[in-house]
């Protein structure tokens, strides 16, 4: 006679494994035996402006469209073959808005356009401030064309940036160890580093020069016009840099 199987035993979940240990969240503002000090770096560098740029608004106004711009097309010629033979002393010359807009007569009933105004707006970086005071002031001299500026300033990537964060970093390490020696204590390592703030100051406007002339005048002498005397502003480069470090416990 055969024997009674026996039942088949339903499988034992695995033990669950040991938790692994989980390091303690660190402090903010550190422990007795892991004490923190939190500074402040700063620095500000006065530096030579790397570019100039100006800006070019050439105007026109007609009876017509068709006058207002063929006026506006010939004096924004004359400006571009005022510029461009500068050659490396103008790095960028870039045609930003341009626009043409009817004058309506307010005596008027009806629409009726009494003028067309029409303007181009330019600007022109350069790099050769000895080129500036001159082409400033040949290019104020053409009609009907104002000129502003010039706004100095740097490059994006200039090395001012750098060396200003790196005195910001070294100013701030300096004073962490002159905190932590006067506890008695020495610098054991860095927990944090926030750039906080690396820029310069706006570009600044020195010089505008315009001039007006009336469509019926003769061509400048280019031969009286003087250039300008522009003297070159110097940047401020800021940088901010906020530092925390562990210190020894301090000898209280």
């Amino acid at each position: 006679m055969d024997q009674p199987a026996h039942p088949t035993q339903p499988p034992q979940p695995a033990a669950p494994a040991p938790a692994a240990s989980v390091p303690a969240a660190p402090v903010p503002y550190g422990t007795p035996d892991t004490p923190h000090v939190a500074v402040r770096g700063e620095a500000t560098l006065e530096v030579d402006p790397e570019i100039a740029r100006l800006t070019i608004t050439v105007s026109a106004r007609g009876a017509d469209r068709r006058t207002a711009l063929d006026d506006l097309t010939r004096r924004n010629n004359q400006v571009l073959a005022l510029v461009k033979p500068y050659g490396e002393a103008v790095e960028k010359l870039e045609t930003g808005a341009f626009s043409v807009t009817p004058e309506i007569n307010p005596k008027s009933r009806h629409e009726r356009v009494r003028a067309y105004h029409g303007r181009v707006h330019l600007t022109a970086t350069l790099t050769d401030f000895t080129a500036l005071g001159e082409l400033t002031t040949r290019l104020a001299d053409l009609e009907l064309t104002r000129v502003d500026g010039p706004w100095w300033g740097l490059r994006p990537d200039s090395p001012a940036y750098g060396r200003a964060r790196q005195q910001a970093v070294r100013e701030a390490v300096q004073r962490a160890r002159e905190y932590a020696g006067a506890l008695g204590s020495r610098l054991v390592a860095l927990t944090e580093l926030a750039d906080l703030e690396a820029e310069q100051g706006p570009l600044q406007p020195v010089a505008a020069a315009t001039r007006g002339r009336s469509a019926f005048g003769g061509p400048a002498d280019r031969d009286t016009v003087a250039p300008l005397d522009l003297e070159p502003q110097r940047q401020t480069v800021y940088a901010h840099v906020n530092a925390r470090f562990t210190i020894t416990p301090p000898e209280l």
